[in-house]
């Protein structure tokens, strides 16, 4: 008996999703973290990405089970193509598992070489099969994030919780590849700080096609751009929200209630919860490198993004007005000033800072909603932690997207890029100009000093 903690098995009996499918794996002693990778059609990515894992330190390889979970819907809903890959990797996994690495690669084949590497790094391995006759993914729900929380539910009965080191949940996606100290980076900084959840440092591997090089670094400039802009405005969510970025506890995970099971941002909504718990850390001394690719798979996020670019079909080069920065910054202070007040003095002073701002919480019904939260949330500190589990993640982007549709377009990006640089008295040493827009190694420039600034 591995003496699983009682939450955790309070979450097993109650969440966890049960069901029958394959799961091939060898010994599970020993292990304190496991890597869950959603896969679909995924055979050449998925073995670099491991193979980008297995050069990881042997003590930390030793202690560290990768789950892979295959998945794919039924046939008529998925491909025969998608299928018939997964079939592949399915096969070369299960070698791997059992110790014959020739069982379904060609001597010619470069995953045969990626797989020598895993095969004598000890890297261990598990497959989760969602993609075979009978196990395949429902039709509806059946996407990243249930693939993840498969995986992800699974980890948490392997654990050796009889060992004193902290366990972890690390998620990462079939085409993202890691640095050699990814895992110990990782575990040095939960170890040494303490986090109940973080996320690690990324960067889009580049491309040689220079309109995908383009194409990535203006919708990186845009992801980075917002999570500033909340920094900026003191938000507690200033984090990115990149499932292959994310690491958690198997307590946090398990208090959170698990992964959910959308299609797309999975990831936005799991961080979104696990921050309500406390603060989301950032794991800066290690980077993952997802792709860059396009791709139709998911109805938003990189890959459609890639597309949209590609295919012109509007400006991409615009961001948030930074005013949109500025009052929220302000409505953050205020709550954190004066947010013992009553409800309508908090809408008064909300209508001085901008009257939209009023009007989106009248929509959100904060006359009524801010009166229980007062009645159950006497000391300050509570009372601060309740108003930012309601005005979360979510609501703060709701509000970006409802100042932005009702009174404050988006900017050019550079020139909006300039506005939040002075609000925020950071002199940037790119000079950014219209012509930026047209030049990559400038647009590369910035995208570096936002980096930096992470």
């Amino acid at each position: 008996m591995k003496s699983i903690p009682a939450s955790i098995q309070q979450y097993l009996m109650r969440q966890a999703r049960h069901d029958r499918r394959e799961f091939v794996v060898g010994s599970c002693n020993g292990i304190d973290q496991v890597v869950v990778i959603p896969a679909l059609a995924e055979r050449e990515a998925l073995f670099e990405t491991l193979h980008s894992l297995s050069v990881n330190p042997p003590s930390e390889l030793g202690r560290t089970l990768v789950i892979c979970v295959i998945n794919n819907r039924e046939e008529g809903l998925a491909s025969p193509q998608d299928i018939e890959n997964n079939r592949q990797t399915m096969t070369i996994l299960r070698s791997l598992i059992h110790g014959d690495v020739h069982a379904a690669c060609t001597p010619a084949d470069a995953i045969e070489q990626q797989s020598r590497q895993i095969r004598s790094s000890g890297l261990r391995l598990a497959c989760l099969d969602a993609s075979s006759r009978g196990m395949e993914m429902p039709e509806k729900g059946g996407g990243v994030g249930l693939a993840r929380k498969l995986g992800l539910d699974r980890a948490l009965s392997l654990f050796d919780y009889r060992s004193p080191a902290r366990k972890l949940l690390f998620n990462l996606d079939a085409d993202t590849w890691v640095e050699t100290h990814y895992l110990s980076a990782v575990r040095r900084f939960f170890e040494d700080r303490k986090p109940h959840a973080a996320v690690v440092r990324y960067a889009h591997r580049p491309e040689d096609d220079p309109a995908l090089q383009a194409a990535i670094c203006c919708y990186e400039i845009f992801l980075r751009y917002y999570v500033l802009g909340l920094r900026f405005a003191g938000s507690p969510y200033a984090f990115h929200t990149i499932g292959s970025t994310m690491v958690c506890t198997p307590e946090s995970y398990a208090a959170v209630r698990g992964m959910n099971r959308r299609e797309a941002a999975e990831d936005f909504y799991f961080l979104d919860k696990i921050a309500k718990l406390g603060p989301v850390a950032l794991i800066d001394s290690a980077t993952v490198y997802p792709s860059a690719r396009p791709s139709r798979r998911v109805p938003f996020g990189t890959g459609q993004r890639m597309i949209r670019f590609l295919e012109g079909r509007q400006n991409e080069y615009l961001l948030y007005n930074p005013e949109v920065f500025r009052i929220l910054k302000r409505w953050l202070e205020t709550m954190g000033d004066g947010g013992r007040q009553e409800a309508q003095v908090i809408l008064t002073v909300a209508a001085r800072i901008h009257p939209l701002l009023r009007s989106f919480l009248d929509l959100n019904r904060f006359q009524e909603i801010w009166p229980r939260i007062r009645r159950n949330h006497h000391e300050p500190d509570a009372l601060a932690r309740q108003f930012h589990v309601w005005f979360d993640g979510f609501k703060t982007m709701k509000l970006v997207h409802y100042l932005t549709e009702n009174g404050f377009p988006r900017c050019e990006m550079f020139a909006a890029l300039k506005d939040l640089f002075e609000m925020m008295n950071f002199h940037c040493p790119v000079a950014m100009s219209e012509k930026t827009r047209s030049n990559l190694d400038e647009q590369r420039q910035v995208l570096n000093v936002l980096k930096m600034m992470q």
